[in-house]
């Protein structure tokens, strides 16, 4: 017989029961959204559901070189704790993968395995910035604020239009350099689905070693740059994947890569990320998250470094992937380019990398049949989803303020034939407007 603990597991009163920084946390505005799509979902209705990052497995499984890679490797017995700083093989095929495929030639030291990329953020954090420290990021971007948050430091937010395509640009950084800390860049970005132009990184790289070299010789502590290249794999065709040491090679000093195999290899779910970087940083980082318990499984981190070793099947898995990303997302734009010749309220950008297209959504100031006033972005959102069965996130959900109705569309977690058949659907509720 067991006890009910109901009653005393629920919070009573009104005293503080959790720390300042948890209390302050706020929740993903994207699993809202999801989780609102699911129960829709779940009563039989039809969505075409673009708000995920992610990949469903229907759509784009994970490399066969990787599944039976992890088969083989628990078959093995590789269930035990790997080494904190990741598997020596893997270490080393990242380090070669890197040397291979980006021209970058790093010491073994400078490589970190970590259960996906969030905890190399978080370890970045948690290394570089102190509280009461300035981070400057650039608006729309994912998650910096949260991460911002829960380090007590000072955020300083970038914003960026659509006349850069929501990228930033040297100017719009360097004002705030003086201040910072941590500068945080991601390309291609999410949730834009564009990507930095060289003038872009080699401006901003170029300006971090200057103001570095001057904080050198009056003895400070360096500007560092989060540079979260996840999705680097996945650019569109005529579109180029540029680093900052690849420009710059003195930024090998001061940036710190994210990338992982969540997103090129649609391995979200296996949980294998990295960090390159300093050799000083990464010692502290491995540290950190080693008290963590941040590191990827052994089996998946076994897996992986077999897979890196096979250039070929990786090339080949890529170009699957790129196409079959490429026939969404270009059916996405076609999609809204058709629909503002049309006549309609909507814009789109065309896609340069990611799973992602950014579109305008503006019908504001129209009535829906129903007779609700289309005001905000949420309300925009809302009638997408309900009338056209179409799931979108704002950028609100990533930090841009305003409703101009800008939203991300994600493409990993449906089909051509999905997307094919939400455009009309979109087109006859915007029509329905008066």
């Amino acid at each position: 017989m067991s006890t009910d603990l109901s009653a005393f597991a629920r919070p009573s009163g009104a005293s503080p029961r959790v720390s300042q920084m948890a209390a302050g946390i706020v929740g993903s505005e994207i699993l809202k959204i999801a989780a609102e799509i699911r129960a829709m979902a779940a009563q039989g209705q039809k969505i075409c559901n673009l708000t995920v990052g992610d990949f469903d497995p229907k759509q784009f499984a994970i490399p066969a070189e990787l599944l039976s890679a992890i088969t083989a490797a628990y078959q093995a017995g590789e269930t035990n704790y790997p080494p904190s700083n990741g598997m020596p093989d893997l270490r080393t095929e990242v380090q070669k993968f890197y040397a291979r495929e980006l021209g970058l030639s790093y010491p073994i030291d400078s490589v970190l395995i970590a259960g996906g990329a969030r905890p190399v953020i978080y370890g970045i954090y948690r290394t570089v910035v102190d509280p009461g420290d300035v981070v400057v990021y650039p608006v729309p971007s994912w998650n910096n604020n949260h991460y911002v948050h829960m380090q007590a430091a000072e955020g300083v937010q970038v914003r960026c239009g659509v006349e850069s395509r929501f990228l930033p640009t040297p100017e719009s950084v360097l004002a705030h350099l003086p201040r910072a800390r941590l500068v945080c860049l991601n390309s291609p970005l999410n949730p834009t689905g564009t990507a930095m132009s060289s003038e872009m990184v080699r401006g901003i790289s170029e300006a971090i070693v200057k103001e570095n070299e001057g904080r050198a010789a009056r003895g400070e502590k360096p500007c560092y740059l989060m540079y979260d290249h996840i999705y680097w794999m996945l650019t569109a065709d005529g579109t180029t994947h540029h680093t900052p040491p690849g420009l710059v090679p003195e930024m090998a000093r001061y940036t710190i890569f994210v990338d992982g195999i969540s997103k090129a290899f649609a391995a979200t779910g296996v949980r294998v990320g990295w960090a390159v970087g300093p050799t000083d940083v990464i010692d502290r980082m491995s540290a950190i998250l080693g008290h963590v318990g941040a590191w990827a499984p052994r089996a998946e981190q076994v897996a992986t470094a077999k897979l890196l070793a096979q250039p070929e099947a990786i090339q080949r898995y890529v170009a699957n992937l790129r196409h079959g990303v490429g026939l969404r997302l270009d059916a996405l734009h076609q999609g809204f380019q058709a629909l503002k010749k049309a006549g309609h309220a909507v814009e789109s950008l065309s896609p340069e990398g990611a799973i992602y297209l950014t579109v305008q959504i503006a019908p504001f100031g129209k009535t829906t049949p129903a007779g609700a006033l289309l005001k905000t972005n949420e309300d925009v959102r809302k009638y997408v989803l309900e009338a056209a069965g179409l799931g979108i996130v704002p950028f609100q959900a990533f930090g841009y303020g305003g409703d101009e109705g800008w939203f991300r569309l994600s493409v990993g977690a449906v089909s051509l034939r999905d997307v094919e058949d939400a455009i009309p659907r979109l087109g006859e509720a915007l029509a329905a407007l008066r």
